[in-house]
C-alpha cells in the first residue's frame, strides 16, 4: 500500500473533487486518476462514487478512509518523534477566539518548562472549520462554539465525521467594560443601556451558527453608532480599560484576567435558555490523548472553575 496514495485520496475526499484536490496536491489530475484507480483496484473496492457534481466516498470507501487517516496522523506522530526528539511533545488545536481558552493554553505551556522540545499548533478558527481540521488530522483537537439551536446540526455534522466529544461549559455572552464605566454600576443591562456607548468589535471575526438574536444583540453593529473595530485581539482589554464609553460582548471571563485588566463584565437582561452557547472539546472516536493533551485539559478546566455565574453545564 502506498502511504503517498493514501494521502491523495483523504485530500480527494475533503475537497469532493479530484480537480480540486489535484489542484491542491500540485499534480496532473489523470495521474491523481490513476491513484485512485490502482488503489481501488488493489483492495478490490470502489472507493468513489462519481457524479457530475464531483466524488463522494461510498460505503466501504468511507470505512477504509477512516482507517488511512488514522494511519497518515500514526505517522505524522512517528516522524515527530524520531525524526525530531525522543521526548518531544506534539501538540495541535484548534480554539475560538476565547480569553479563558488561551489563558488555560498560556498555564498549559509555562507548567511544560522549556526543557522539553514541543511541536504546537494553536490555530483560532471557526466551529466548521475546527471541525475539518480534526476530521483531516491536522489537529488533534479542537473547540467548537455554536448556540444551543444548533445543537442538532453540530451533533450530526460530528458523528458524520467520526468525531466525539466533551462538554465543557454552557453560558451566555456577557457585556465586557471598565469597571469606571458607568455601565458598570449596573446589575443587568439592556439594548436600551447600550445605545450612547461606543462597541468594541473583533473586524475579522467569523462566529457562525448565532441567531439573528445575537447577530443582532451579539454587537448592534447595524444600528450602534459608535464601533472600533479591532484586528488584533491584544489590544481589546487596552481599550475596554481607557475608554471608559467602550463595551464589548464577550464569553464570561475568569476573575484573575479582569482584575489585571481593570475590567468587569455585566450580564444582559435578555439572555434565554435557548440561547445559550455550548463550547465542546472535539478528538476523533477512539482516539487517546497524550499526558500533554490531558495536562492542557486539566488548565482549561481550572480556569472553567474560575468563571462568574452565568455557567450551565461543566463536565469531564
Amino acid at each position: 500500500m502506498n502511504l503517498q496514495y493514501l494521502k491523495y485520496l483523504v485530500e480527494v475526499e475533503k475537497y469532493g473533487s479530484i480537480t480540486k484536490a489535484a489542484s491542491v496536491l500540485f499534480m496532473g489530475q489523470p495521474n491523481l486518476s490513476k491513484a485512485i484507480k490502482e488503489t481501488e483496484n488493489e483492495l478490490g473496492i470502489q472507493i468513489f462514487k462519481r457524479s457530475t457534481k464531483g466524488v463522494t466516498p461510498t460505503e466501504k470507501g468511507e470505512e477504509f478512509l477512516e482507517y488511512a487517516k488514522n494511519i497518515i496522523m500514526q505517522m505524522k506522530k512517528i516522524e515527530t518523534l524520531f525524526m525530531s526528539s525522543e521526548n518531544m511533545i506534539d501538540f495541535s488545536i484548534s480554539i475560538p477566539r476565547a480569553s479563558y481558552i488561551t489563558h488555560a493554553f498560556t498555564q498549559f505551556l509555562n507548567e511544560l518548562g522549556t526543557d522539553v522540545p514541543l511541536q504546537v499548533n494553536f490555530k483560532e478558527t471557526n466551529s466548521i472549520d475546527a471541525i475539518e481540521n480534526v476530521a483531516n488530522g491536522s489537529c488533534n483537537l479542537g473547540i467548537i462554539r455554536f448556540e444551543n439551536t444548533y445543537e442538532r446540526y453540530f451533533m450530526s455534522m460530528l458523528s458524520e465525521k467520526k468525531l466525539t466529544y466533551l462538554e465543557l461549559l454552557r453560558f451566555d455572552f456577557v457585556l465586557c467594560m471598565s469597571e469606571d464605566n458607568p455601565l458598570a454600576q449596573k446589575e443587568t443591562i439592556s439594548l436600551e443601556d447600550l445605545e450612547d456607548y461606543c462597541e468594541v468589535l473583533h473586524g475579522d471575526e467569523d462566529v457562525p451558527y448565532l441567531s439573528s438574536f445575537y447577530v443582532d444583540k451579539n454587537s448592534m453593529r447595524h444600528n450602534s453608532k459608535n464601533r472600533i473595530y479591532l484586528y488584533e485581539r491584544g489590544s481589546q482589554f487596552d481599550i475596554l480599560h481607557s475608554v471608559k464609553n467602550t463595551y464589548m460582548w464577550v464569553a464570561p471571563l475568569p476573575e484573575e484576567i479582569m482584575r489585571r485588566n481593570g475590567i468587569v463584565t455585566r450580564p444582559f437582561v435578555d439572555n434565554s435558555e435557548e440561547n445559550k452557547i455550548r463550547d465542546l472539546l472535539i478528538f476523533r472516536k477512539k482516539y487517546n490523548m497524550s499526558n500533554a493533551e490531558n495536562q492542557f485539559l486539566d488548565c482549561l478546566y481550572s480556569y472553567i472553575d474560575q468563571l462568574d455565574g452565568t455557567i450551565v453545564v461543566k463536565s469531564k
